[in-house]
């Protein structure tokens, strides 16, 4: 049976002005600056905030994203040396563009990327102690972490175990992307960290997830890649 649209379908508006991927991004980009006109940010971090802007709409975000004087310098050192990048969760290593980051330094690789969330040793030291495997995958990658990259989408328990290990064992990093999302323990463990002293880029508040913390390091690679 042929179906007859009883309107014409919005597809078709693209089909004949045609834009690209890339196009549309532009514009993207192009809207969220006319939409905020205004802002306190240096052009670096306005780099960062307006692609995570671009990630999820929220205009609502660019009050709380807070920098470190010194993240954007850091976070630029870091990645054209190849820093290591810990992860607190699988979903962040997965969305982290190599293309991106080999642009940035090309020794970059796979391993480069860590995550113990999932690991058996990891998982069983949780069950043994009966704390979240997010505390025991931030132990595990002491080594990673000192002056590495930590990124944070996920868990606030792992990234509070970070901050004991900043304080208590001279850990530091050369850049904490501190965006773990929720209700329990989250607010707590953003205001510690940027209480220490260490380049951070943080959310205030309960919001942050997996993808806004990707977009924070695609947009440190852009900057990165420019000063290569």
């Amino acid at each position: 049976m042929e179906l007859t649209p009883s309107r014409r379908p919005l597809v078709y508006a693209l089909y004949e002005g045609p834009m690209s991927g890339e196009a549309i991004e532009a514009r993207s980009f192009e809207i969220i600056d006319q939409e905020i006109r205004t802002h306190s940010f240096s052009p670096g971090q306005w780099e960062v905030v307006r692609r995570m802007l671009h990630t999820t709409a929220d205009f609502g975000l660019a009050d709380d994203v807070k920098f470190s004087a010194d993240a954007i310098d850091s976070a630029i050192s870091a990645l054209r040396s190849g820093s290591r990048i810990f992860v607190d969760s699988n979903m962040i290593r997965s969305g982290l563009s190599m293309t991106r980051l080999r642009q940035v330094c090309p020794s970059y690789g796979p391993d480069d990327l860590v995550c113990h969330v999932a690991d058996e040793d990891v998982a069983k030291k949780a069950i043994e102690r009966g704390l979240p495997r997010s505390l025991f995958a931030v132990r595990k990658a002491e080594g990673v972490l000192d002056r590495g990259i930590a990124v944070f989408g996920n868990a606030p328990v792992a990234l509070m175990e970070l901050n004991r290990l900043i304080m208590e064992e001279g850990v530091r990093p050369a850049l904490v992307i501190a965006m773990p999302v929720g209700f329990v323990h989250v607010v707590e463990s953003k205001e510690e960290l940027m209480s220490l002293g260490v380049p951070h880029i943080t959310i205030r508040g309960r919001r942050g997830g997996s993808p806004l913390a990707v977009s924070a390091v695609h947009a440190l690679c852009s900057l990165a890649g420019r000063h290569v």
